[in-house]
């Protein structure tokens, strides 16, 4: 369920497996039809895609979006006794609700920022005049698509953030209760898990990219692209997360009575303190999800399976040697409003380059394949090393042309410099 480049790649992957001999993806895109026959029902029409699945015999439902999870649709699919990979509603509020997320953390010594929740806007800004420390994080309590983070390196930059979210001008609904953070030093690194509701398995870490510009510069954005794996997340590193964070996450979920069941998208930063968590997701990163499942080397429909069913196995979570790099290609315009409808030529030529494509935001009109997003495309490649795989990807990238293509330049090389400074 879902129509971006994270739904392409689960598609992509879930073909490999020997056991799956139909896919169906609602709604999909262009891209996603190569693999699976794409059904026009919505995201968020639980009733219809239960049906659906109920009427062709489904065996396994995996929701991609953040939006149906939150809202529930393991839960429609589940008391019609069908199998989906994705958490209930009530363990989703881990991303569904920042404000949760963090007193969780709190109750039970998770690390994460030191934060505070508001709901009354004199009481948020009287709180900020009081701060000494800035930058400070500002965040949208509820789902805000990957953007309602802003960081305010002032006074009163933080207080027209606050305001402008308490009183729902931006982020719409999203911002009408906000988290205020301390702002933590450090470097980023995402690391999405299998879970089923006890077990939580890690798969290789990853690094996204927000900003829409080179050297992490101008607006947030869905993400321009991700690496995996990421230099900073050491096994050591690895390590510390699995026993301070994922394994902790997963027992507190469980005491709460919200056992934890899918992909679990924990979002850290690696500080001088150790690693701490910037915010937990309840699905599959994107656009780490393209550089993190073409990297995989089991079965991914029976891993899933495993989870829904309680018993994942560790050893059935295997991986590729080698690094991949994913570089998002976006329409002119975007984080803001954007153009479509522009031909999208060189798809062929960035595959035969050795790079795999997902597409995000793409429809096919007259046999061409033209844009239909912010986010277009996810031009993938792997390699032995980091610089190899960045290399490749480039290529391909600059085989792909359409009017008013943007995309980031310097995809990976946090990566590459962490690893020559280690040498």
């Amino acid at each position: 369920v879902g129509s971006g480049g994270r739904e392409h790649a689960i598609a992509w992957s879930v073909a490999k497996s020997p056991k799956v001999d139909k896919i169906y993806c609602a709604p999909g895109n262009a891209g996603i039809s190569e693999y699976a026959e794409c059904v026009p029902i919505g995201a968020m029409e639980f009733e219809k895609l239960a049906d659906f699945a109920g009427e062709h015999d489904v065996d396994l439902t995996i929701i991609g979006m953040d939006d149906p999870l939150v809202g529930g649709v393991v839960d429609v699919f589940e008391a019609r006794g069908l199998k989906v990979f994705g958490p209930r509603k009530n363990a989703a509020i881990l991303e569904g609700s920042k404000a949760f997320s963090k007193d969780l953390m709190k109750k039970y010594n998770i690390p994460t920022a030191a934060y505070e929740v508001f709901t009354d806007e004199d009481k948020a800004v009287e709180y900020l005049k009081n701060n000494r420390k800035y930058p400070i994080v500002i965040k949208a309590d509820g789902l805000a698509a990957g953007k309602g983070v802003i960081i305010a390196q002032s006074e009163e930059e933080a207080i027209d953030t606050v305001k402008d979210m308490l009183e729902g001008h931006s982020f719409g609904g999203a911002g009408r209760s906000v988290v205020i953070e301390e702002f933590m030093e450090g470097e980023e690194a995402s690391v999405l898990c299998f879970c089923d509701g006890t077990h939580v398995v890690p798969m290789v870490s990853s690094q996204d990219h927000k900003r829409i510009f080179d050297n992490d510069k101008g607006p947030n954005t869905g993400g321009m692209g991700a690496y995996a794996p990421a230099p900073v997340m050491t096994d050591e590193m690895m390590d510390e997360v699995k026993v301070k964070i994922l394994r902790p996450i997963m027992a507190a979920m469980k005491k709460e009575g919200y056992p934890f069941k899918g992909c679990l998208y924990a979002g850290l930063m690696i500080t001088d303190e150790g690693p701490k968590v910037v915010e937990f997701n309840c699905r599959f990163g994107d656009p780490e999800t393209e550089a993190v499942l073409p990297l995989f080397d089991g079965d991914l429909a029976q891993v899933m399976l495993e989870c829904v069913h309680g018993n994942l196995k560790k050893e059935d979570v295997k991986w590729k040697k080698g690094c991949a790099v994913d570089v998002v290609m976006a329409s002119e315009g975007y984080p803001g409003s954007h153009s479509s409808g522009e031909i999208i030529s060189g798809l062929d030529e960035a595959e035969k380059a050795g790079c795999i494509v997902f597409h995000a935001g793409t429809v096919k009109k007259n046999g061409k394949y033209v844009v239909n997003g912010g986010r277009v495309l996810n031009v993938v490649a792997l390699a032995p090393t980091l610089e190899e795989a960045k290399a490749k990807a480039y290529e391909g990238v600059s085989k792909i042309h359409w009017q008013g293509v943007q995309y980031r330049h310097d995809i990976a090389d946090k990566g590459i410099r962490h690893l020559k400074a280690k040498e």
